[in-house]
């Protein structure tokens, strides 16, 4: 259940509301655009971003020219968190990958806050160990799954995130997520659309049988999700 009056984003939602009423008026809403940079590593952020919906994707590039993504960000997380109550350095690149809005709040201010409300630096202590979960399980997973595991959590992900609505992936942004070639993504998205459980067209891809996705991907997907509801799903 949502708390009325609040956009719907996961760590709002979990604030007493004298906590949120410190936030309150500082909140702009704006929309993500596809491709749009949110976050450079190296970079001083200007605004922490608390998604309403779409996906940021965050990535990491190797030396090679390699880019790999290592988390998927939206409602259920937030944007520059980490880097602002730290040094105000981005330690990762964020790229917005499918669009969405955004409530949006300046860096400086997230911090005074942050500082005068226990409960917002515990949601984010919980919030960081959450993202290294994720950022943990995924180099696992990349490193010793097979493509077609890893591509079935990453849809899974995705599909959690926009409310099973059709997702506009392309075959190369999904080959940046898993770190693998476009040309691996395409023979195993042409698999599962054949077995009836994605539907692919034009950068567009439709879940069409959840449960067999789930039975396509490996553990990863379902143990981050585990450990993300026990940490964020309730904050004594």
């Amino acid at each position: 259940m949502t708390v009325s009056g609040r956009p719907p984003n996961q760590l709002l939602q979990l604030l007493d509301a004298a906590d949120f009423d410190l936030l309150r008026q500082h909140l702009a809403t704006v929309e993500m655009v596809s491709k749009s940079v949110v976050g450079e590593i190296g970079t001083a952020p200007r605004h922490v971003y608390l998604p309403h919906g779409g996906c940021v994707s965050i990535r990491v590039s190797l030396s090679e020219g390699q880019t790999i993504g290592i988390a998927m960000l939206g409602r259920d997380s937030v944007v520059g968190a980490g880097a602002a109550l730290a040094d105000g350095i981005s330690p990762m690149d964020a790229h917005v990958l499918f669009p969405g809005a955004d409530s949006i709040i300046e860096v400086g201010v997230f911090r005074a806050v942050a500082t005068a409300s226990a409960r917002l630096r515990k949601l984010m202590v919980r919030h960081e160990q959450v993202m290294l979960a994720h950022v943990q399980q995924s180099l696992l997973c990349n490193t010793l799954h097979p493509v077609e595991a890893r591509l079935a959590r990453w849809l899974l992900r995705a599909h959690d995130l926009s409310d099973g609505q059709i997702l506009p992936l392309t075959q190369e942004a999904l080959a940046q997520m898993i770190g693998v070639r476009r040309n691996a993504i395409s023979l195993v998205a042409h698999a599962l659309q054949r077995a009836g459980i994605i539907r692919y067209s034009r950068g567009q891809i439709e879940i069409i049988d959840p449960k067999a996705l789930l039975a396509t991907s490996c553990g990863c997907y379902s143990a981050v999700k585990a450990h993300h509801l026990r940490l964020m799903g309730v904050v004594a």
